[in-house]
C-alpha cells in the first residue's frame, strides 16, 4: 500500500480529499502542539478578599430558626388544602348531600365501633381456655383427696379413693 503522498492523482490533478485530510491534520497539530490547553496558577488563594459571596443554588441562607419555621410553614399549608377543599364543597353542594357525604363516614365509624366492643366484650365472656406446657417427663395425678380432723389434739388422716 502506497502512502497519500505516493499515490497517483487523477489525470494530474491534485487529490481534493487528500488536500482537506491535509488541511484537517494540520489544525489539529496547531491547536495541540503549538498553543497550550490548560493553564495551572499556582499562586494561593487570598483568605479574605474584597469580592462578596455569591448565593448557591438550592435553599436560601438563613438562620436554624428561620429554617425550622419554613418547614413548620409548609407543614401548614399542605394540611390547609383539604379545609379548602371542604370550604369550597359548602358553597358549591346543597347541605343535605354535604351532610350525606361528610356524615356517612362517622356513621360508619361508629358502626364498626360498636360492633368491634360488642365482639371484645363477648370474647372476654367466653371461658379462657387451660392451656398447660410440659417439658420432660412429667406424671400427672388427678387424685381428690378429702381429710378429716377431730379432737383436740389435731390427728389429720388423709383418704384416697384408689388406695
Amino acid at each position: 500500500m502506497q502512502l497519500p503522498e505516493q499515490q497517483p492523482t487523477r489525470h494530474g490533478q491534485p487529490d481534493l480529499i487528500m488536500d482537506k485530510a491535509r488541511r484537517i491534520a494540520a489544525a489539529v497539530d496547531q491547536v495541540y502542539v503549538e498553543q497550550p490547553t490548560c493553564y495551572r496558577d499556582d499562586r494561593p488563594l487570598p483568605a479574605v478578599g474584597p469580592t462578596p459571596p455569591v448565593a448557591q443554588p438550592g435553599t436560601r441562607p438563613m438562620s436554624q430558626w428561620a429554617t425550622d419555621a419554613s418547614g413548620v410553614l409548609k407543614a401548614v399549608s399542605v394540611a390547609s388544602l383539604p379545609i379548602g377543599v371542604g370550604v369550597w364543597l359548602v358553597g358549591q353542594v346543597d347541605p343535605l348531600t354535604l351532610g350525606i357525604i361528610f356524615g356517612s363516614p362517622a356513621l360508619a365509624a361508629l358502626a364498626l365501633g360498636r360492633l368491634v366492643a360488642k365482639v371484645k366484650d363477648a370474647n372476654q365472656d367466653a371461658p379462657q381456655p387451660v392451656v398447660q406446657h410440659y417439658h420432660g417427663n412429667v406424671h400427672q395425678d388427678i387424685r381428690t383427696v378429702t381429710s378429716t380432723t377431730r379432737g383436740v389434739i389435731a390427728n389429720t388422716r388423709n383418704q384416697h379413693p384408689r388406695d
